[in-house]
């Protein structure tokens, strides 16, 4: 802090002295002055400083830049170039993925500016408001969302600028081999934007802990990425959105292998070390795969999908990445509620009189459980609001509070874990008993933890409280959006079927809305197909099984050699969703017939095909 002051006085002095300048950023960017009480350093190796200028003109916010010195930006830059002839590639297909790409500008060696963007969050924030293992949670990123976008409308326009921008990340960062992924290098904005920042590391330079390599999955997806997409922790039709959606960015920048090459070759001479060779230049070759089809390089990526978000390994080093930021935390760093936008106190919310748990509500959105509805009175006459909390919201309470005061100071709270199979509008019965005893107790505990500001913010009604105020309406099922009636229909299956050199093609891509079994439980599905007329079963083809999912996602593609267009003209494709039961006979969830003479397979044809139910009979 002593050194920055220092060197904050020259930069006030050269302004003194010279009135103004342009900021290397852009020429467009005019400066008078430093703002010193918005200027702080971050944490990580290099120490950027981040820095506050005064605006030229009047009506202009501050302009805030990260100055790097012991980096050399020309990587960043040239990372940046890269990423964004790639969204320019998306665009001019229609395809906007919505990317977030900053200015970065090398003003010497190994020393330059970055642009701050603004409404922005690093993922490790986000994560520990939800404690140090938030990085393990599902829950952190859409919460976090949700508190920046209260309307319903607004946190759906974020959740879909979040499923296109994280496409477009997942693309580009596994195109470019950019390494060093943990929590502080990857950002979101309130808008629902999730772009990478520090490219120190790129073309697979990984770093390493002995032999291991920190970066283990192809790319940064993780569950909480994943839950965002689904709206819970089930996948839904949204994910296969988001699959196609990466498929087809990855698809796109493929058929411009030759240019990223030659680009990237112009680099070798420039003196950047991570690339010096045509090893580095062979790295960008191997990810993008100019040798494959379409279709193969589709269901190359769905695996990688799939091996990135299976990663335990990219958690654990988010979760190391938060134990190593610890020891940097300054001591007044207070914790704050992490559903709650702003922190409330008693002066701006008036004393609190009383708090009485009314009653317990059974929600669906945006997961199932209980809500416990509070009633509180302030002093100021009339004055009573009604704010709804989950019981992890009281717990999340307690557990802020005993990192504030001794436990001697503070009520006990009641126990999460219920012993026995406990129905559950019983445990909820019960713990409204017991969750009314302890904010009683807390309100009527020691000034200094009745009063402070946890438990004010605690109390204060969020947009949300204040949007149910006054309604009773029933409430819904999360999905009741794109829920569909089964019927006699058990769900849809996407396909591409086409045809070529006596070759059938059927690329098995999604399925949507199956029905659970009748245990309740998600089905293990998978597809099964035959070419009828088929007496000795010799046109079996199988997918692999997707695991407890109504919805899942497979983009296989099942080849049929050797079948003349007239032999193909009298077939039948038979599809087939069965469930996998282990020792037991696999249970059929729906199927369709698509007679082949029906289809013009001089194209490609892709659709939903609705599949049919017989029941839950099994096979």
């Amino acid at each position: 802090q002593g050194i920055l002051r220092e060197g904050l006085e020259d930069v006030k002095q050269f302004f003194k002295t010279h009135g103004s300048c342009r900021l290397p950023l852009s020429p467009s960017l005019l400066v008078k002055g430093i703002v010193p009480r918005d200027c702080s350093y971050f944490n990580s190796n290099a120490v950027p400083l981040k820095l506050s200028f005064q605006n030229v003109d009047p009506l202009g916010e501050n302009i805030r830049v990260i100055f790097k010195c012991g980096d050399d930006l020309r990587q960043d830059m040239l990372t940046l170039q890269m990423i964004r002839i790639m969204n320019k590639i998306w665009v001019q297909e229609g395809l906007d993925m919505r990317m977030v790409i900053f200015r970065c500008f090398s003003t010497g060696r190994g020393r330059g500016m970055v642009e701050m963007i603004p409404n922005a969050e690093t993922l490790r924030k986000i994560q520990v408001e939800h404690g140090v293992t938030g990085s393990f949670k599902d829950r952190p990123l859409a919460d976090w969302l949700q508190k920046h976008n209260p309307e319903e409308d607004e946190y759906e326009k974020a959740v879909e600028n979040f499923i296109y921008s994280c496409a477009g990340c997942c693309v580009a960062t596994y195109v470019l081999g950019i390494c060093d992924r943990h929590n502080d290098n990857i950002m979101l904005k309130t808008t629902g934007h999730m772009f990478h920042i520090d490219f120190g590391r790129f073309l697979g330079h990984a770093q390493m802990f002995g032999n291991i390599k920190r970066d283990r999955a192809p790319f940064v997806f993780t569950s909480d990425m994943a839950y965002v997409i689904n709206g819970g922790d089930k996948p839904s039709s949204r994910f296969h959105d988001f699959v196609d959606l990466c498929c087809q960015a990855y698809n796109l920048i493929r058929k411009h292998t030759h240019l990223f090459l030659n680009l990237l070759g112009l680099m070798l001479s420039c003196g950047i070390p991570e690339l010096s060779d045509l090893e580095d230049l062979k790295y960008v070759y191997d990810a993008l795969r100019p040798q494959d089809s379409d279709a193969d390089a589709t269901t190359y990526f769905t695996r990688l999908i799939e091996s990135s978000l299976g990663s335990v390994a990219t958690k654990l080093n988010f979760f190391i990445h938060n134990l190593a930021q610890m020891k940097f935390t300054g001591s007044d760093a207070r914790p704050t509620l992490s559903f709650a936008p702003r922190t409330h106190t008693i002066k701006t919310s008036g004393r609190i009189r009383d708090v009485f748990l009314c009653r317990h509500e059974r929600v669906f959105n945006p997961s199932k459980g209980y809500i416990y509805v509070v009633k509180v009175q302030r002093e100021s006459p009339g004055e009573v609001t009604f704010v709804q909390r989950t019981f992890e919201e009281f717990q999340e309470l307690h557990n802020k509070l005993r990192l504030l005061f001794p436990s001697s100071l503070l009520p006990s709270f009641p126990s999460r874990f219920v012993i026995g199979r406990s129905r559950g509008e019983a445990v909820a019965e019960r713990r409204k008993e017991e969750l009314n005893g302890y904010i009683w107790h807390l309100i009527h505990a020691a000034p200094e933890v009745a009063e402070c500001d946890l438990v004010y913010t605690f109390f204060h009604p969020l947009p949300r409280d204040e949007k149910a105020a006054g309604t009773n309406t029933a409430p819904k099922p999360a999905d009741a959006t794109w829920a569909r009636s089964l019927g006699k229909v058990g769900g849809e299956v996407k396909l591409s079927i086409s045809y070529k050199n006596n070759k059938l093609f059927i690329m098995v891509m999604h399925i949507r809305g199956l029905p659970p079994l009748q245990d309740g439980n998600d089905p293990d599905p998978y597809v099964k197909t035959y070419l009828l007329p088929d007496p000795q079963k010799t046109t079996k083809r199988k997918t692999k099984v997707a695991r407890k999912t109504c919805n899942p996602t497979y983009n296989e593609m099942l080849v049929y050699d050797g079948i003349p267009r007239g032999d193909l003209e009298q077939r039948e494709l038979r599809l087939s969703v069965l469930s996998e039961e282990g020792f037991w006979e696999n249970i059929l969830l729906g199927e369709v017939g698509i007679r082949l003479r029906d289809l013009d397979l001089a194209q490609e044809k892709m659709g939903w095909f609705a599949l049919g139910s017989r029941g839950h009979g099994t096979l």
